[in-house]
């Protein structure tokens, strides 16, 4: 990107966040932060540039409330810091080509047309928690108390989504920058998800949510989440896939400061 329209981009997303109605003090920010502990990582210049970030991004996506659900700010504030961490160290740029983002008072459901291997179509109704749509909105679920969720994290798993909608196709591959190499990237996640499907098709009890064994993405998606919250396990048990997603997301969350990229593995 031309150094130019990027630094003016930046300075109108930061006249954006300095126009909102949404003035916060430290203390907003703490309540809003404390559920939220895998933010505990961060270094205090690590956090200062996540609560920018996300104030730009509440000011750049346009926001609604869904079955009558009356958007507050800290509401917002929560789902914009979790949206940000992944693109602490890769910018909004990376959230480009879609504005819409609909907050849903628990779950909800979506229709869905499936055609079978015989070629019967099957019509039923899927109760989700969160949709990313390509070129549209992503669709989120609002717990008052997160552990309602289960143990799951909406919107990273969901903004994974997002990312991996940025080369055309949801296949677990994001658009990866210049210098990582996509063979390098599958040579890590294509054995482990394999590994972890017949994990879970045996019936083990596996700690890592065993949905990421629907589709690769949603392998990409769930090990996201794990790579944030629970960063020791998925070091421990997919070691090669923790060193991709650490030099992707420019962030290595068991590191004393994630600033620096890890090597690479």
């Amino acid at each position: 990107m031309i150094p130019f329209i990027k630094s003016w981009r930046e300075w109108r997303r930061r006249r954006a966040a300095e126009a909102i109605a949404i003035a916060i003090d430290e203390t907003q920010w703490q309540d809003v932060e404390y559920p939220l502990p895998f933010l505990d990582r961060l270094s205090n210049g690590e956090r200062s540039r996540l609560r920018e970030l996300a104030r730009q991004f509440i000011a750049e996506k346009e926001w609604s409330g869904a079955r009558g659900l009356e958007l507050t700010a800290p509401m917002q504030l929560s789902i914009a810091l979790q949206a940000c961490l992944p693109i602490l160290n890769l910018g909004l740029d990376a959230y480009r080509g879609w504005v819409g983002i609909v907050v849903y008072p628990g779950d909800f459901v979506i229709p869905r047309r499936q055609m079978d291997e015989a070629g019967v179509v099957h019509e039923y109704d899927d109760h989700v928690l969160g949709e990313a749509w390509e070129g549209g909105p992503v669709l989120v679920s609002w717990f008052e108390n997160l552990a309602e969720a289960g143990d799951v994290n909406i919107v990273i798993h969901e903004f994974a989504h997002k990312l991996d909608m940025g080369n055309g196709e949801v296949d677990g591959v994001p658009a990866l920058p210049e210098e990582m190499s996509r063979r390098a990237w599958v040579a890590a996640f294509e054995p482990a998800y394999v590994d972890f499907c017949r994990r879970v098709d045996s019936g083990e009890d596996t700690a890592i949510d065993p949905y990421a064994a629907e589709h690769p993405g949603e392998f990409f998606a769930v090990l996201s989440e794990v790579f944030f919250e629970a960063p020791d396990l998925l070091r421990d048990e997919y070691p090669a896939v923790y060193a991709q997603l650490a030099r992707y997301y420019r962030q290595d969350p068991l590191a004393a400061s994630s600033t620096s990229s890890p090597t690479a593995a």
